[in-house]
């Protein structure tokens, strides 16, 4: 009986001890698989928040990217240097065509790359901000100066129109009037008859007048013309007896005869002879003076 009952003591004790060994041995595996799963949770979450990082980052450099052209644009119209800039934006550009390693320590040097193109903006945003004050005073500058230069040309036009008016007005005063006009007829005796004359009276033709005074003509060499012109509006001319040609409002006329002279201002008196070698046709003719393209003075006479 004792040695049951001591027996039955020892069996439950050790069924004790297994079952406290059992539930040790549940309770480390369950901590085990707990921690394993721990660690893989923390893993997802820290390689999930690196590539939220990366992205977050990279779509920041994408940004900076688009700012950095925008500034080169704008600095470029305002005419500031773009060096810099352009230089930065060709990293930028580099940098968004590589591949970027997904680590912790990778992420944070492209975090200081954005962090020094942002630095770099906003220095360039102060830069532009200076650019359009310069330009702004560059402009008021410029409208000044152009409002100034547009009153100088008025008053050079002004003044260059009055000049144009008093040198035209100077010319006209200054031309010459031929004065106390005669024409003679002449025949082969040398006996002077005024208009009308015969054929047989002309064997000559003798033109004669004064150069009127004239303070504001200069004393300067002259070529006078005059045109024997018949009633029909021809010109009698023989280039053999002296006639040619000069410009009479832009157009080549011919003169029947010319003298060279010095004009004086002293009341010269000028005579020309014109043989013309043949019959005049019976009407009316005109005598025309003229000098520098302009007309002197007009006669007429008539021939039966």
């Amino acid at each position: 009986m004792e040695s049951s009952q001591e027996e039955a003591p020892k069996k439950s004790n050790k069924a004790a001890v297994i079952i406290a060994l059992l539930s040790i041995v549940v309770i480390v595996q369950s901590v085990k698989i707990y921690l394993d799963f721990k660690d893989k949770a923390e893993i997802t979450e820290q390689k999930a928040n690196v590539e939220e990082d990366l992205a977050s980052t990279l779509q920041r450099l994408k940004e900076i990217q688009t700012e950095l052209e925008q500034k080169i644009t704008e600095i470029r119209k305002l005419g500031g240097d773009i060096t810099e800039l352009q230089k930065a934006k060709a990293e930028v550009t580099a940098q968004l065509k590589r591949n970027v390693a997904k680590s912790s320590k990778a992420i944070k040097e492209l975090k200081d790359r954005v962090q020094g193109y942002e630095e770099l903006l906003k220095i360039k945003d102060e830069e532009i901000d200076k650019l359009k004050s310069v330009n702004k005073e560059l402009y008021s500058e410029n409208r000044v100066l152009k409002t100034q230069k547009n009153v100088l040309n008025d008053s050079i036009n002004r003044l260059s129109t009055t000049k144009q008016e008093l040198a035209s007005k100077v010319a006209i005063a200054s031309q010459l009037k031929a004065e106390n006009i005669s024409v003679m007829a002449v025949n082969s005796k040398g006996k002077e008859r005024e208009s009308p004359f015969k054929n047989k009276q002309l064997e000559k033709l003798k033109v004669e007048f004064n150069l009127s005074e004239n303070k504001v003509a200069p004393i300067e060499g002259k070529k006078i013309m005059i045109r024997v012109v018949d009633e029909n509006g021809q010109v009698i001319f023989d280039v053999a007896k002296g006639s040619g040609t000069f410009m009479l409002s832009n157009k080549e006329e011919f003169y029947t005869a010319i003298q060279e002279i010095l004009f004086d201002n002293t009341r010269q008196k000028l005579t020309f002879n014109y043989s013309k070698g043949s019959e005049y046709v019976s009407g009316n003719y005109s005598i025309e003076i003229y000098t520098d393209g302009y007309l002197m003075g007009r006669a007429q006479f008539v021939v039966k």
